[in-house]
């Protein structure tokens, strides 16, 4: 296995009062009070996912590949050039994918 296929892409922006984390790889959010929050339950959520993934022999693999779509991945992109030149509410982060020994 490549070592970047186990850095989940990850983003989370500021709706108001809460934020919001999104799990590019595996079309997961979570929201929080603060960034802190919602990236701390993002984290969680993804360990859960993954290990759920890993268990189920019939479609694990399919639930391994589903992606965000189109629309969700265009935002992450324009995210990261934007805040190349200015600070919006919103912050790119990157995961490791949470593995367990066999």
């Amino acid at each position: 296995m490549n070592p970047k296929q186990l850095i989940v892409k990850c983003y989370a922006e500021q709706d108001g009062d809460c934020w919001v984390a999104v799990c590019l790889n595996f079309n997961l959010a979570t929201q929080g009070g603060s960034f802190e929050e919602a990236k701390s339950k993002l984290e969680e959520q993804i360990a859960f996912y993954v290990n759920e993934a890993l268990q189920d022999k019939d479609y694990g693999s399919q639930l391994l590949n589903r992606r965000a779509p189109v629309s969700s991945w265009l935002i992450y992109y324009f995210i990261r050039l934007s805040s190349l030149f200015f600070h919006n509410g919103t912050v790119i982060f990157d995961e490791m994918m949470p593995l367990r020994i066999a």
